[in-house]
């Protein structure tokens, strides 16, 4: 057994074996001896190479159908032994290991396709993270390898000068990342099948890299965008980019918010956003009539902005698109004709998501100062038996059917927020005001003589009648809102003045 400072035995133990006979065959022709567990053995002897079984060292067949293996002093001693415990390794006969390549068994592939439980606990490795743990922790000694991607370039420097040291800690980062993601997601996963709360005592995060774009917000801020690994509904970690520039950090915040209203809707639907927030949606029969009327919402607003829909984009919505300047649309998919008339803008970028029947909205974390804020997403809908009008008029069935649109389009609003609708498309929109009236002058203002026959929603309560007497001015006919202030006695009063219907929802949408 060999105890020497550099010892140039390798341990391979791998479930994905991409590259894995290729590195095998540039250590072996570097004069590395190869260990191996059971598959991984077999495939390299596949290849033409020889190779030690693991077996052989620790004096135990793998055994419990493949549960223990790996799990023996011998391994573990080998990969942990520094310098001064050379001596103690080789009295017990371990064989010091400086290499150790390990991935994990797929448990994020059985998670997604939803495997049974008795089949995702054997998903779940156990002698493999202990593995990779033991090697990056050794990592000055042990090179640690858990994915292919380095394979050649790590055996590149092996045959020659060595590792430096920085490359060392490189990987050993990468192996405890690696490690940390599984359990991650082995515990989210578990959690969500044993019907555990979706807030738990302890917050653990697992995302793959998925783009790094140039900058975040400002070109002096850094921003990386980290794909969910189980998310397995359409959204920007699984969409695919056919056309335009690198994407950026704002691009994927107005992305991630277009698709969000587009998708809430069942008929075709456009949202057209700027800065987090819609300046125009729309629904219609036909997705270019819906796009048409999301532009027309606020058309000065619309240039430069994201557009979001929910059906497959043909000609004559990328027509409508390309009229003027957008950055970015996402949708489920593009036909043909409509990638020729998209090409004419060759920046504009195009991200396919497929089809949206499984959209969820995801939860949303936030990072404040000393942790995070973790909260589910906004995605109760408007009950009948909830809706209450206390008006001294009804709704006319064409306030409801606005009223209920924009009621739908509110939620996506940032508070304050008001949206003013006709029929299934939205005339006005005031976000983000701190005072509510202000809101629902900036509304009126987008609106113009579009006001005169709309109606209004409101995120919260109205805290004062102001906002009914200047919404009625401008000719909003019917309004709704959750109701709750401790005025809405007033506000009710005001309404029943100006012959406007009023409905409350019991329910605020509340966007920060």
């Amino acid at each position: 057994m060999s105890s020497d400072k550099t010892p140039r035995r390798a341990l391979l133990s791998v479930s994905d074996r991409t590259g894995l006979v290729e590195f095998a065959a540039a250590l072996a022709e570097a004069d590395w001896e190869l260990v191996a567990s059971g598959g991984t053995a077999a495939a390299l002897r596949e290849g033409g190479l020889a190779v030690t079984p693991v077996s052989e060292i620790t004096g135990f067949p793998e055994m419990m159908g493949g549960r223990v293996k790996t799990l023996h002093p011998r391994i573990f001693g080998g990969i942990l032994a520094r310098e001064q415990d050379f001596s103690e390794a080789a009295e017990h006969e371990m064989p010091l290991f400086g290499v150790v390549a390990v991935n994990l068994y797929p448990f994020t592939a059985a998670a997604r396709r939803d495997a049974p439980l008795p089949e995702l606990f054997e998903q779940i490795d156990i002698g493999g993270p202990s593995l990779i743990r033991a090697a990056a922790k050794n990592h000055t000694r042990v090179a640690v390898l858990v994915d292919p991607a380095d394979y050649e370039r790590v055996a590149g420097a092996l045959a020659g000068d060595g590792l430096p040291e920085a490359e060392r800690r490189a990987l050993a980062l990468k192996a405890f990342r690696h490690t940390a993601a599984y359990d991650t997601l082995i515990q989210r996963t578990l959690a969500e099948r044993f019907g555990e709360a979706a807030l738990p005592e302890s917050l653990h995060v697992a995302g793959d890299l998925a783009l790094r774009p140039r900058y975040g917000e400002n070109p002096h801020q850094q921003a990386a965008f980290y794909a969910d690994p189980l998310a397995a509904g359409p959204g920007l970690g699984s969409a695919k980019q056919l056309q335009g520039k690198e994407l950026s950090y704002n691009n994927l915040l107005d992305l991630d918010a277009a698709l969000a209203i587009a998708a809430c809707f069942p008929e075709p639907a456009a949202a057209v956003v700027k800065h987090g927030n819609p300046c125009g949606a729309a629904t219609a029969p036909q997705l270019a009539a819906a796009c048409e009327a999301a532009l027309a919402g606020d058309p000065v607003s619309a240039f430069g902005a994201i557009i979001g829909l929910n059906r497959e984009v043909d000609a004559k919505t990328a027509t409508a698109i390309v009229a003027d300047f957008k950055e970015c649309v996402i949708a489920p998919a593009f036909s043909d004709a409509a990638r020729e008339v998209l090409e004419v803008k060759p920046n504009l970028r195009l991200l396919a998501t497929g089809p949206l029947d499984d959209y969820r909205p995801a939860a949303q974390l936030r990072s404040v100062a000393g942790g995070w804020l973790l909260q589910e997403g906004d995605t109760k809908t408007l009950d009948d038996a909830d809706i209450k009008v206390v008006s001294d008029r009804e709704p006319t069935e064409a306030e409801w059917g606005a009223l209920r649109f924009g009621w739908r389009v509110v939620r996506h609003v940032r508070s304050n927020a008001i949206v003013l609708a006709r029929g299934s498309r939205t005339t006005g929109i005031g976000a983000g005001q701190m005072s509510r009236v202000d809101s629902v002058r900036i509304a009126i203002e987008k609106a113009g003589d579009a006001a005169r026959g709309s109606v209004m929603a409101s995120d919260a309560f109205f805290p004062f009648r102001d906002s009914i007497d200047l919404a009625a001015a401008a000719g909003v006919t019917a309004i709704i809102q959750p109701g709750g202030s401790i005025r809405d006695d007033e506000v009710i009063a005001a309404a029943n003045e100006q012959g406007v219907a009023l409905v409350l929802t019991g329910m605020r949408h509340f966007r920060h």
